[in-house]
């Protein structure tokens, strides 16, 4: 698969960087929302966290209103919102109210991680473990409110406002368990590399082959979330890679370890990363990625995307 024909999508963890506020880092997360509408990228994504001092978004539909009334076109959605903190009815009606208000540009992307520790955890929802155990009976809540045939204790019960058009519902995860989730409920799947110590191709194939049709998906839907730090040039793009490296470290030998970085974190020129997306894309069958970039430099990691529009598709 060419690179003219893979999609490129952004996945913000809304960073906040030494020297600067949340207030800052949300103004530069719509900075890069509005970056990459312009330069073609298909979505824009952002991730829950709680108290975590590095991360400023806690409410994924929150911020999404704020970026969908200062873009145009780009989807937007949360990568992800985590699902065992909260009730499929709050979060249908959310996603419901963003999709009445930016019709066709919203999607539902759903997590079973805690976001943050194990004490905020209890202080947000309750017991994680036991909310995590009862997914699928959320995840069957959720889809059956997008499908408008959801009842409680015999009362069919709508999420309202009802959209036009329904958000797009997608599950994140790294494992089996996730893809598995993915599948039995035809929502779309999206494997994080960028996080995951194990590569992808049996995950994506074990969703792939387990995947059941529903009026959410007809057919299987994949994406892979990658980290990627793109520079004019090879140095300058490791020295980028050095400064964010946190985020990509993993367990194992060191053969083992840079395997894996491999494809957890893409570093190089633009072309360079060109070429290792059009691998990957062969070696997982999918034709959109949803990039991560890490660079503790606001600037530079703007410039990151833009390196690698220009490249894939010669992008303005």
């Amino acid at each position: 698969m060419t690179t003219t024909s893979i999609k490129l999508s952004v996945l913000d963890l809304v960073p906040v960087f030494d020297n600067v506020d949340a207030s800052f880092a949300l103004g530069q997360a719509v900075e890069l929302a509005q970056t990459a509408e312009r330069l073609g990228y298909t979505r824009y994504w952002v991730a829950e966290h709680h108290d975590m001092p590095g991360l400023a978004c806690t409410s994924t539909e929150v911020f999404l209103s704020h970026i969908g009334a200062r873009t145009q076109h780009i989807r937007i959605g949360s990568g992800a919102l985590l699902l065992p903190h909260y009730k499929p009815l709050k979060v249908v009606e959310s996603f419901h109210l963003l999709a009445s208000l930016y019709p066709g540009r919203i999607d539902l992307g759903l997590g079973r991680a805690p976001g943050g520790a194990a004490e905020v955890s209890l202080a947000l929802s309750g017991n994680f473990l036991e909310n995590v155990w009862k997914m699928p009976e959320l995840l069957k809540g959720v889809t059956e409110l997008l499908q408008g045939n959801y009842s409680y204790e015999g009362r069919q019960i709508t999420a309202r406002p009802t959209p036009p058009e329904s958000p797009e519902l997608w599950m994140l995860g790294t494992n089996k368990k996730s893809a598995a989730y993915a599948a039995e409920f035809g929502a779309g799947y999206v494997f994080g590399q960028f996080m995951s110590d194990v590569a992808g191709e049996e995950i994506l194939q074990a969703y792939r082959e387990a995947f059941i049709p529903s009026s959410v998906n007809a057919s299987p839907r994949a994406i892979v979330a990658v980290g990627v730090i793109c520079a004019e040039t090879e140095e300058e793009a490791e020295r980028l890679a050095s400064s964010g490296m946190t985020l990509f470290q993993q367990e194992g030998s060191t053969e083992e370890k840079s395997k894996l970085l491999e494809r957890k974190l893409l570093i190089g020129t633009p072309q360079s990363i060109k070429e290792k997306l059009e691998q990957l894309s062969h070696l997982y069958g999918v034709d959109e990625f949803i990039i991560v970039t890490m660079i503790p430099d606001y600037e530079k990691r703007l410039h990151s995307f833009e390196l690698l529009a220009r490249a894939c598709w010669n992008s303005n």
